[in-house]
């Protein structure tokens, strides 16, 4: 057998081909047979029809029509780039994870930003939150934390989720998006109040973070940290941003290009300006969890609720760094698939029933938009330092197709296995309960935290840009009923938010929610028990409300976690 040519392997490397330059690569069809020019064709004559027969440009014109996959319904438009997670406080103690075992353990990452409700061409700097998700090549397979860069989002209940980004889309009939026609926006919200801790996020200063380098993100769910004794905590993720965070007026992100954020993170990292972010957890045992809610009504499977940090103290871990470009913005970013589902040995979900609904949709639609097999391509394939085997075969692009190796569990040549390192039924066997049918309600608590905000966080300015940037929003909105209803619920978190916004749009609220119906959330304010029921919907046969409204109330767990004692002296080396 003859030895192919010096970069001629048949079977290339991908890293190699990464890497070439033009000069590197001959011009050939797409089986390899080397053409003198791609601009020539074959026709009858020289002013004669093409001929069927030629393949180049058959071939070049047939897969131009199928280069674009389809674009994600959510976090469409986004950049990224790749670097390494450094441990600096080792978290061993907490987690048995390898990832976070020893000080100045590296892994190599992968992070992409995105806006979330806009097509792929919509603009870096829109008043939209920002996916923050981060691949982590562990030695004991992928991790994907699939982040934001606020620590709540607009809803708690799963199935409002693909309600909720429709609202984010064109309207059916007009084809306009929200800058234009802002009524399916507010018809949602003033149906929904549970999200007015992310809607005064998203109008307020930070609405706008000034590209992605400067910018936090939040794992925003809770889950579960397992140790090596096989004792767990809850915990919730955070990365700060050690650029600082630097935001955009109104007026300052019209004038930036559309994709102000790819050229800012691109070139940044070309100048060897390497951006960064501390890596942190918040914990808390299982016993703490429940008095949380008994004491003072905050859930930790809420996704719009948070933790009070002088409570549950950031622990440093880590840092994430970024320090090198994609090649191919296709191959590394577009193709590059995250999945909160995808979890190594010690850090396992919670009941966070928006996190349980993830676990599913992500790698569906990956299967969906990318392919069946898209955890073979490069950017997504684990880089484990033993040889992976499963019984998941063919489909379409199968590259790794793990040879001749039984498709089954075989008895004759069986794989190898590794002994259990976490004891799932100890984990997730806390949960006692029945079968329910659930939908949460709002309630006092729910306003809380966006009260805070607005009278301890922002300052005089921020508020007047808020009312500025929320009546400019409402502006667009066809119908007045819905405005009236959501200054009913900016009335909830305060007064002088509703009454400014009254000055500022010339429409009356509502005093209050107490004599409103929702259609998408039970009203635990409403005076007429007809207005309690989303919908309306009254049944004899039982209503989805539940007393705790989906917290871990005292009995939810049959033993506690880890100590509180114990827990608390894992937090001496606290985040500064």
């Amino acid at each position: 057998m003859s030895v192919p040519p010096k970069g001629g392997d048949a079977f290339r490397d991908y890293n190699e081909d990464r890497n070439a330059g033009d000069k590197d690569a001959v011009y050939t069809t797409s089986n390899g047979v080397p053409m003198p020019h791609p601009y020539e064709v074959q026709r009858v004559g020289e002013n004669g029809p093409l001929l069927l027969q030629d393949f180049h440009l058959i071939d070049l014109l047939s897969h131009f029509d199928r280069e674009r996959i389809p674009e994600r319904v959510v976090h469409a438009k986004g950049s990224g780039a790749h670097g390494y997670f450094k441990i600096t406080k080792p978290l061993d103690d907490v987690c048995l994870a390898d990832v976070f075992g020893k000080e100045g353990k590296e892994c190599p990452i992968s992070i992409r930003f995105s806006t979330v409700g806009g097509e792929s061409g919509t603009s870096d700097s829109a008043r939209d939150p920002r996916g923050f998700s981060v691949k982590f090549r562990t030695e004991e397979g992928n991790w994907d934390l699939v982040a934001n860069n606020t620590p709540v989002f607009f809803l708690r209940d799963p199935a409002k989720f693909p309600h909720f980004i429709h609202t984010q889309k064109r309207d059916p009939a007009t084809h306009l998006t929200g800058a234009d026609d802002s009524t399916q926006f507010w018809d949602y919200l003033s149906n929904n109040p549970e999200s007015i801790h992310q809607v005064m996020i998203l109008m307020g200063d930070r609405g706008i973070p000034d590209g992605f380098r400067h910018m936090n993100g939040y794992g925003g769910h809770t889950f579960k940290f397992v140790n090596k004794d096989g004792d767990w905590v809850y915990s919730q993720i955070h990365l700060k941003s050690d650029q600082g965070i630097k935001t955009l007026t109104n007026d300052e992100a019209a004038s930036k290009s559309p994709d102000y954020g790819q050229k800012d993170l691109y070139e940044a990292i070309e100048r060897g300006e390497y951006p960064s972010w501390t890596f942190a957890v918040q914990m808390m045992t299982a016993k703490q969890a429940e008095d949380l809610w008994e004491k003072q009504k905050i859930n930790v499977f809420d996704l719009t609720h948070v933790w009070p940090q002088k409570q549950f103290p950031l622990r440093e871990v880590g840092k994430l760094v970024l320090n090198e470009n994609a090649k191919n913005y296709f191959a590394e970013i577009e193709q590059i698939a995250f999945n909160p589902a995808h979890l190594p040995p010690g850090i396992e979900p919670s009941g966070d029933p928006v996190l349980q609904s993830r676990l599913f949709s992500y790698p569906d639609a990956h299967r969906h938009r990318v392919g069946v097999n898209y955890q073979q391509l490069p950017v997504n394939a684990p880089r484990c330092p033993f040889r992976m085997a499963n019984f998941q075969r063919d489909g379409q692009m199968a590259f790794y197709n793990q040879g001749s190796r039984a498709g089954y569990l075989s008895s004759i040549s069986p794989v190898q296995f590794r002994e259990r390192s976490v004891n799932l039924d100890k984990t997730h066997g806390n949960f006692i309960g029945n079968a329910v049918t659930f939908l949460s309600e709002i309630r006092p608590e729910d306003f809380i935290a966006p009260r805070t905000l607005w009278e301890k966080v922002f300052d005089d300015g921020a508020r007047e840009r808020m009312i500025a940037t929320i009546a400019g929003h409402m502006s667009t909105c066809r119908e007045k009923e819905i405005i009236k209803r959501q200054i009913a619920i900016f009335r909830e978190v305060s007064d002088d938010i509703a009454t400014r916004l009254e000055k500022a749009t010339g429409i009356q609220g509502y005093p209050g929610i107490a004599e409103l119906r929702f259609n998408g959330t039970h009203n635990g304010f409403a005076r007429d028990k007809s207005n309690r029921a989303a919908n309306g919907m009254v049944s004899k046969v039982g209503l989805s409300v539940a007393d705790n409204n989906g917290a871990p109330v005292k009995g939810t767990h049959k033993d506690e976690s880890i100590e509180p004692t114990k827990l608390k002296g894992m937090m001496v080396n606290g985040f500064h």
